[in-house]
């Protein structure tokens, strides 16, 4: 049975039983990523940023003999934000094959296609089940990343210290845990603003604005994902001509998610890159005990990034593919099949 779902309502059990889910499904198709933990769980599926909605349900077995709740063997949620829809859906590995996601694609996209967009967005992790799950559905691949893991057991933090030290005269770095000052938030919105070859795709947006930036790290700070950022400022201009992000969810303390990372185009050549990126592995190192690895995100096209990052001791993982498709003709298409 397929039914929406609020996770701010949810109970207890539920979100438990939609972790357990999540976990199996990383145990089989990502077995080398760390498993999820409840902590903050409710609130990382329920908080959203002003003017997105986040619309979710859940496929549950039926209840057992002795009465209690049956587990959740599926999950969709569908965030609407700007002009599309993007799809996230969990399907238990003992519940695969059943036309399950199906069901909970066709359930979600009926209501994107009401609320009258008129696409719909998927990530797609490489070498897994789902990309012939969504290629079969008529999705079509749009953008391809690579994700890059640094595992920080194997750093050589005295040379990781001359890096971020090699930048030129002129400029300064700054590590600033939880966010940016609020000083400097109107400088870091136009770096962002200035230079968009970020390492985030087309579903997961950045903000380039300064009361989008506080919106966003209000969001993550609500979510249970703790953001720290190390700028490269001009010492003429006190601009801020380099940043990088990094946010260490409490769900999964142990592998951080970069962000952006920005060299504003004046200031490129100048060593920001792999300095701020280097400082902020260092900074990381005394401020979050559990991390043991780092995960990125590069435009397989940015080969000056994917320089630094192999410099940085990163090691290249998988594909991750960003699909899409026309609401109405995957609604059809999913109709006509039942």
């Amino acid at each position: 049975m397929v039914r929406e779902w609020d996770p701010r309502t949810a109970s207890s059990a539920e979100i438990a039983s939609l972790l357990d889910t999540l976990n199996a499904v990383l145990a089989a198709d990502l077995p080398q990523d760390p498993p999820w933990r409840e902590r903050s769980m409710r609130e990382y599926l329920a908080e959203v940023m002003p003017g997105e909605r986040r619309i979710s349900w859940v496929a549950q077995a039926e209840p057992a003999a002795d009465g209690s709740p049956g587990a959740i063997l599926g999950h969709v949620h569908v965030l609407l934000l700007g002009d599309i829809g993007v799809l996230e859906v969990l399907v238990h590995p003992s519940a695969r094959r059943t036309g399950l996601g199906r069901d909970l694609v066709l359930t979600a996209a009926r209501r994107v296609y009401q609320e009258g967009f008129q696409s719909i967005g998927v990530e797609v992790v490489g070498d897994t089940p789902a990309v012939a799950f969504y290629e079969s559905l008529g999705f079509s691949k749009e953008y391809v990343e690579t994700r890059s893991v640094l595992d920080l057991s194997g750093v050589d933090w005295a040379e990781l210290a001359e890096m971020a030290t090699g930048i030129s005269a002129g400029y300064h770095l700054q590590f600033h845990p939880g966010g940016p000052p609020d000083e400097l938030i109107e400088a870091y919105a136009r770096a962002k603003a200035e230079v968009r070859d970020v390492e985030d795709g087309e579903l997961r947006p950045s903000s380039y604005d300064p009361e989008r930036l506080r919106d966003s790290l209000d969001c993550l700070h609500r979510r249970g994902m703790k953001p720290y950022i190390v700028l490269a400022l001009h010492e003429q201009t006190g601009e801020v001509a380099g940043l990088t992000e990094v946010v260490v969810p409490v769900q999964h303390p142990t592998r951080a998610d970069q962000y952006d990372t920005i060299v504003v185009q004046d200031h490129r050549g100048y060593g920001i890159d792999r300095a701020i990126k280097a400082r902020m592995l260092l900074e990381l190192r005394s401020a979050e005990a559990e991390l043991t690895e780092v995960q990125t995100w590069n435009a397989q096209a940015n080969e000056a990034m994917l320089k630094v990052n192999a410099e940085l001791g990163y090691r290249p993982d998988r594909e991750w593919c960003e699909y899409s498709i026309d609401v109405a003709e995957l609604v059809h298409r999913l109709d006509a099949g039942r």
